[in-house]
């Protein structure tokens, strides 16, 4: 017997063991709620018997055809007998099972919505699996002067209008992730017939923020496990996706990329390489080639009700969501609505779970079943089928830290006061600035020694990375830590964080690692933890709160762009230099008794690439072009570091 089979065969005499134990002693206990695999068997069969599928190969108007899967409602089937809606999804990741009469629609995970009765339909985009056409990423908006996603979703919507019998003339769109981009490109001088569109987790600027490069720094892992295993050129068509047998040969990440040293040795046929990576890692800069590629400035001619979704713990896209409401609101005015709804989920967790946790930290409900039930349902619902509801706000997000929902008319909330809290000598934090004339804190940052983004060891990114605990980056000596007194009362932070850092180095470029950190008091107490304490425990040990360092937010910032994201600028070693920037937003409250703490490092590996702390293009750099470098924060007079926060009035 395999030692995983032997494995499951024990932990199911154990779980069935102690199912008859619980039933003995528990017989009134609540029944739990259904595994998200259960839900999912649950929909198959509701699928089954309530969908009819069509496969259509619609012609757009460079005749250029793509592959469009249409699932239509069954007569008899639902209470609303229709006519109905179309709900839309666009992808590059496949509509699935062509040619044959299985049903699986890939729209939407929403319960309410599935069985309240849409036309749900999939499409696959240019170039990829089923569709005609050549792929490329992030397709550059033309603003009305040639062929892109919106006259794409344009040619689509005319074609279901007139040929998909039953429908009521509305359609909606929403998509997550690379779906959310095409979800927000297609609305560009949208079609009448859009009536409402949900960009989840969008892409919007891969360069700025989104998955490529956060502060000019590459995010590695997140890419290189991408493109390598998984998203690669296609010939079309194509219905069954071709083997790759690119192999990393361990699961330790981090001893994997430190061993394949260079961004050049990851852009090989060892590597992994495809055209796709290629691109990301030669493109270093914000030149034209990412420029083109930003969506935001495109985002004009909106006319059907926006809701931007994403999550506050979105380890992929968390600045989509934000940038392309702001984007609509400054450009497209005349849009029905436009709402920007955040909860504290990972990427595209509110399609599916309950949403009430994130590693060792409980939200205190179901967020995410809350947001399919009340917030994503009603509205498709009203402005497709004109059913009564109660508007949302301009911004309904959710307040991690006191674990609250919050309705705002604007986002970040107009009452929001920019304040700074400062480094303090001997590692403080406070509001007030340094007072001493001569005050500083060092470290080395070694390239071959690079601080890791997890204390543990891990095969791809943990979604949980995001919240998790950071006292093993405290006990670094190449990681500095400024955290406030115990708290007096509750400070509530809504908006973006900016980090105003006096620092030199002895190299000519280096990363600054900013983290904003909540430190639950050292007395804290967990209700899980009345059933952990005084057990054996031969397992994972377990998590205790106290003195928790919860990440709340956490950033590099690749020193070099720190005057143009075109024009990279040498530090000049030695020099006192300002280095300031903006994190992603965020809405947390760190509650009366806690602590702030900010940490600064200059690495984060294998997350974000190493930086030689040399001043060249990365991704040319050798082996032997890693340095060493020694760190300078200042916290004094004349040279006070910080981070500016947006602070809500009592």
């Amino acid at each position: 017997m395999g030692v995983a089979l032997k494995s499951a065969v024990m932990a199911g005499v154990f779980l069935g063991s102690l199912a008859i134990a619980s039933a003995q002693t528990q017989a009134t206990a609540p029944t739990p709620p259904p595994s998200p695999q259960q839900r999912m068997r649950e929909m198959a069969e509701f699928t089954k018997t309530h969908y009819t599928k069509h496969e259509y190969r619609i012609a757009m108007r460079d005749g250029v055809k793509l592959y469009t899967v249409v699932y239509t409602p069954v007569a008899g089937q639902f209470s609303d007998p229709g006519p109905y809606p179309f709900m839309m999804s666009r992808t590059p990741y496949s509509c699935g099972n062509y040619g044959n009469d299985v049903i699986q629609p890939r729209v939407t995970n929403n319960t309410t919505l599935l069985k309240s009765g849409y036309i749900l339909v999939c499409q696959d985009v240019r170039g990829r699996w089923e569709s005609e056409g050549k792929w490329v990423e992030m397709t550059p908006s033309k603003d009305g002067k040639g062929i892109d996603e919106s006259t794409d979703m344009y040619d689509t919507v005319e074609w279901l209008l007139k040929n998909v019998p039953a429908n009521n003339g509305n359609v909606g769109i929403q998509g997550i992730s690379y779906p959310g981009f095409y979800t927000a490109a297609s609305i560009v001088d949208s079609h009448p017939a859009i009536k409402a569109a949900s960009p989840q987790a969008p892409i919007i600027d891969l360069w700025m923020g989104d998955d490529a490069y956060h502060g000019g720094a590459f995010m590695l892992d997140g890419n290189h496990s991408f493109y390598a295993p998984f998203f690669a050129p296609q010939k079309n068509p194509l219905k069954v996706e071709p083997k790759n047998d690119f192999d990393f040969g361990t699961k330790d990440m981090y001893a994997y990329y430190l061993g394949m040293q260079t961004l050049a040795n990851l852009d090989t046929p060892k590597g992994g390489t495809n055209e796709y990576f290629h691109d990301q890692i030669v493109h270093t800069t914000y030149d034209s080639y990412w420029q083109e590629r930003n969506l935001a400035p495109h985002m004009h001619g909106v006319k059907t009700a926006v809701m931007a979704v994403g999550g506050w713990f979105d380890a992929e896209d968390l600045s989509g969501p934000v940038k392309v409401f702001h984007a609509i609101d400054k450009l497209s005015p005349e849009a029905a609505a436009n709402t920007l709804v955040e909860g504290p989920w990972v990427h595209g967790g509110w399609a599916r779970g309950p949403g009430s946790s994130l590693g060792d930290i409980n939200f205190g409900s179901e967020a995410g079943t809350f947001y399919r039930e009340n917030i994503e349902a009603p509205f498709f619902a009203h402005y497709l089928k004109n059913v009564d509801w109660t508007p949302l706000p301009k911004a309904y997000v959710f307040e991690t830290g006191s674990n609250v929902w919050k309705k705002y008319d604007a986002w970040p909330p107009k009452q929001a006061v920019a304040k700074t809290i400062y480094f303090q000598p001997h590692g403080g934090l406070a509001w007030t600035e340094p007072q001493e004339r001569d005050s500083k804190d060092e470290y080395v940052s070694d390239p071959a020694h690079p601080v890791p983004f997890t204390e543990y060891t891990t095969d791809d990114i943990p979604q949980r990375y995001m919240d998790d605990d950071q006292r093993f980056a405290a006990r670094r000596p190449d990681v500095l830590v400024y955290e406030t007194e115990p708290l007096t009362e509750d400070v509530t932070v809504a908006g973006p964080v900016k980090p105003k850092l006096k620092i030199a180095s002895t190299g000519t470029d280096s990363d600054f690692v900013v983290k904003l950190i909540d430190v639950y008091p050292n007395d804290y107490k967990d209700a899980s933890e009345d059933e952990a304490e005084g057990k054996h425990v031969t397992a994972a040990p377990p998590v205790f709160l106290q003195g928790y360092e919860m990440m709340v937010r956490g950033e590099p910032m690749r020193a070099k762009f720190r005057n143009s994201w075109e024009k990279p600028e040498p530090l000049a070693p030695g020099k006192v230099t300002e280095v300031e920037f903006t994190m992603q937003d965020v809405n947390h409250t760190f509650l009366k008794g806690h602590r702030i703490m900010v940490q600064v490092q200059s690495s984060w590996f294998p997350l974000v690439d190493r930086n030689p702390q040399t001043f060249e293009d990365i991704f040319t750099a050798k082996p032997e072009d890693f340095k060493k470098a020694t760190e300078t924060v200042f916290h004094q007079v004349d040279a006070a570091s910080g981070v500016e926060l947006m602070v809500l009035p009592k």
